[in-house]
């Protein structure tokens, strides 16, 4: 089969709503089903398929009586129609400054990461920088990265990302991560009762020889946070990144186990090379400022500081 070129010329397709209808038959799979969720004619959906397809120069679909179903050409478009809309909403935002900013900046977390990095963060900002408009979102890293490469977020703070070009990455802080119960002192971890949290790959495979005891536990928890606090509410042990159980260490609400090994879990700041330093660079040195300074939220800071944390 002969691989199909596609080149296309950008004036066209300046009316997004062509590559929008694209990825909406896409997700049908029917020109019928796309019309209905458009709240468009058949028509109408037709006319625009047509109208893409004669700014490509290909055919994108295949229709027969189950749907619509994609050519070669429709295949390696789905890539470009995306980034089209993507890049379309971060341009419409950050057109659309509210009133009395200077610029929007956008920020994406990874789940384990974001509490309470980026409370503590948007904080800093607002009294640091408060002309700068900003915008948080809570994802998966390789997501977050592409978001990134592709102009759709300014800065993404992931654990362990991939060097790629174009991109620059920062290490921001070497979180550990710390086996923590609500158990008494002297008794033995329980399967049943251990929380395991998915930290990522490598910590899995150093946990399995750490404790391959507790391999199978009962529970088993993909967001850190929410291991947590179930932790907190029903009792139990399981490794948490030490910034966010802090408090109930030196509360008594938990405590370490003794002996057990820490895993260390870095969060790392990417951005691309071209960023503008004006916008990412405060950014920056407030996500500096909330990982180096591990602030806890207002209620907890008095108690802070007339408690010592537990070694």
């Amino acid at each position: 089969m002969q691989e199909c070129c596609i080149q296309i010329d950008p004036w066209p397709l300046v009316d997004i709503t062509l590559a929008r209808t694209f990825l909406d038959i896409v997700a049908c799979g029917s020109f019928v089903r796309a019309a209905e969720r458009l709240h468009v004619t058949q028509t109408a959906v037709s006319a625009r398929v047509r109208t893409l397809e004669d700014a490509i120069g290909a055919r994108l679909f295949v229709r027969n009586k189950a749907g619509a179903s994609l050519t070669t050409a429709g295949e390696q478009f789905v890539r470009y129609a995306t980034m089209l809309v993507q890049v379309w909403e971060r341009a419409r935002h950050q057109v659309a400054v509210p009133r009395g900013k200077r610029s929007v900046l956008t920020v994406g977390c990874e789940q384990s990461l974001w509490d309470p990095l980026l409370l503590d963060w948007l904080l800093w900002m607002r009294g640091a920088e408060p002309q700068l408009a900003l915008r948080t979102e809570v994802g998966f890293p390789a997501e977050l990265v592409e978001r990134v490469a592709s102009g759709m977020l300014d800065i993404a703070v992931v654990y362990a990302p991939q060097q790629r070009p174009g991109l620059r990455i920062e290490l921001l802080i070497e979180e550990k991560l710390v086996l923590v119960t609500t158990r008494k002192r002297g008794r033995a971890l329980d399967p049943a009762d251990y929380v395991y949290v998915d930290w990522g790959p490598e910590f899995a495979a150093q946990h399995s020889l750490a404790f391959p005891h507790l391999g199978n536990a009962a529970v088993m928890a993909g967001l850190g946070p929410l291991g947590r606090e179930y932790v907190l509410a029903a009792g139990g042990s399981g490794y948490f990144r030490l910034a966010v159980v802090r408090e109930h260490l030196e509360s008594g609400r938990l405590r370490r186990v003794a002996g057990a090994p820490e895993f260390l879990y870095p969060a790392y700041a990417v951005f691309a090379d071209s960023a503008d330093l004006s916008i990412v660079e405060p950014a920056l040195q407030g996500l500096r400022h909330a990982t180096q300074t591990a602030p806890a939220p207002p209620r907890s800071r008095a108690r802070q500081s007339r408690t010592a944390p537990h070694a």
